[in-house]
């Protein structure tokens, strides 16, 4: 028996991580920060880390202290099910869990993302044509509200409305401080295909097929994402589940792993643990290690090992915004400065090549990073049948495609601020579809709260942040206040 087997025959009870205790002790001081700050004061986090791509305006205001909220609280292997703290990382959490064959039913591709943070943002890995955003897996969470009140918010209990709009409410409504979230089996290993498509159709209709038979080629797949390097060259990597040993490849070190996905034609094979397929993103930040000489061998070969990771690049990010050091470098070389793209959207699977088309002759941007979704069946009891979670109203009729791109494109003088990033925004609205929240946004206030579930969040927002101690949504999202 493998030691993941005998680890979980071992787990007759609940296994303590943190504990309940530390939990209460965390909590405590939470509550204590928050009775700290002025009453006419704005209520903020103190973290000094984030994954977030807009700035937000400074403040000199004390925060609050979640320091003691970030621990895996217990791990239930018989019922398949974890606590955590609303600051826990999914790096520590994925830890917990894989001892026992357990993983979370999404795991967002960056080790620093938070439990909190995926839920009241919004999350997805390649796991999610099957199992939905992060926040589907909630069983229920105590949220600390604008009000100073710690609330259980479940989907058939008394506040079952904050349970349905947290979800892409970034922490305009308050703040989770536990979790309680399924897990779903896994297995030792993932064994992965990675399928070669000449056009931008193909890529489209090899996902529909995928999304809709749960396999390809006569075999199951477990997990899906695809990257387009241009209109003929694209991949897709389907990933299966097993426990058959095999050649295993490394991407933690010199070997970078979106290179591996090329290939001239047909399907390539490779293999990976559960934990580096997890992580397979991270070590690079998918691609964007590039823009920090990462990727070059003779300066990768020198590059601590444990610095190449997303939360170090974070740190490079900030030093860049402070210090302008890229247009600096720009402006030497006689080019204008750049406009940050960095965003996801969401369309409807079939228009996934038109909106592809699109972008490629509009933006010199390139890879892109794709991922079908579609909601976890069959929703929580009291959902709504058509918007089940209403500040971010997905159909669970419909499967989506996220769509990721990270880069800049040159800024021409007198060019409308964030031109590139509203012609995005336009032409998503254009398809029907949605974009995330965790960068820079445009949007008109009507358009806003048409789209993001405005009616609903009003009435939330007087019920759990009465005198307005947080932020409302459209002012922390596109005011950037």
């Amino acid at each position: 028996m493998s030691p993941r087997n005998d680890a979980q025959s071992r787990a007759s009870t609940t296994v303590p991580i943190a504990g309940e205790q530390a939990y209460r002790e965390g909590l405590r001081r939470l509550l204590t920060s928050y009775h700290a700050i002025p009453a006419d004061a704005r209520v903020r986090l103190a973290k000094k880390t984030s994954n977030l791509f807009r700035a937000r305006a400074a403040t000199g205001a004390p925060g609050l202290d979640v320091s003691g909220l970030n621990a895996v609280i217990s791990v239930d292997p018989h019922a398949g099910t974890a606590e955590v703290g609303g600051m826990c990382t999914y790096e520590d959490l994925v830890a917990a869990t894989l001892p026992f064959g357990l993983a979370p039913t999404v795991v967002p591709q960056l080790k620093t993302i938070t439990l909190g943070g995926a839920v009241t943002g919004m999350g997805i890995e390649s796991s999610s044509f099957r199992t939905g955003l992060p926040h589907e897996a909630v069983r229920s969470m105590d949220i600390l509200t604008g009000a100073g009140e710690v609330v259980t918010a479940e989907p058939d209990g008394p506040h079952a409305d904050l349970y349905f709009g947290f979800p892409n409410s970034y922490g305009t409504l308050g703040y989770a401080t536990r979790l309680t979230i399924d897990l779903e089996p896994v297995q030792r290993y993932v064994e992965l295909r990675h399928v070669r498509l000449h056009s931008l159709a193909q890529v489209q209709a090899t996902m529909a097929e995928i999304t809709g038979a749960g396999e390809y080629d006569g075999e199951p797949v477990h997990y899906l994402d695809g990257v387009v390097f241009s209109r003929d060259e694209a991949y897709l990597t389907l990933g299966r589940r097993t426990d058959d040993d095999g050649p295993l490849s490394d991407y933690t070190r010199m070997n970078v792993y979106y290179r591996s996905l090329r290939h001239p034609d047909g399907v390539s094979r490779d293999r990976l643990t559960m934990h580096d397929y997890l992580w397979r993103w991270d070590t690079d930040w998918f691609w964007c290690s590039r823009a920090f000489g990462a990727q070059h061998p003779r300066i990768r070969r020198w590059w601590p090992k444990h610095l190449l990771r997303s939360s170090f690049y974070w740190k490079l990010v900030a030093l860049d915004r402070r210090l302008h050091i890229a247009d600096r470098l720009d402006a030497r070389r006689g080019r204008p400065p750049g406009e940050r793209v960095v965003q996801d959207i969401e369309v409807r699977i079939d228009r996934t090549a038109e909106f592809l088309e699109w972008f490629l002759d509009e933006l010199p941007i390139e890879p892109l990073w794709l991922c079908p979704l579609r909601l976890r069946r069959p929703a929580p009891p009291g959902a709504d049948a058509h918007r089940p979670w209403p500040l971010y109203p997905l159909s669970p009729s419909e499967v989506y495609v996220n769509i990721k791109f990270w880069s800049a494109v040159p800024q021409q003088p007198g060019q409308t601020e964030g031109r590139a990033n509203r012609l995005i925004e336009r032409k998503v609205s254009e398809l029907g579809g949605h974009k995330s929240l965790y960068s820079e946004a445009f949007y008109q206030r009507a358009e806003f709260d048409a789209l993001y579930g405005g009616p609903v969040f009003a009435v939330l927002k007087q019920r759990y942040d009465p005198a307005g101690r947080l932020l409302g949504l459209y002012d922390k999202t596109v005011r950037r206040q």
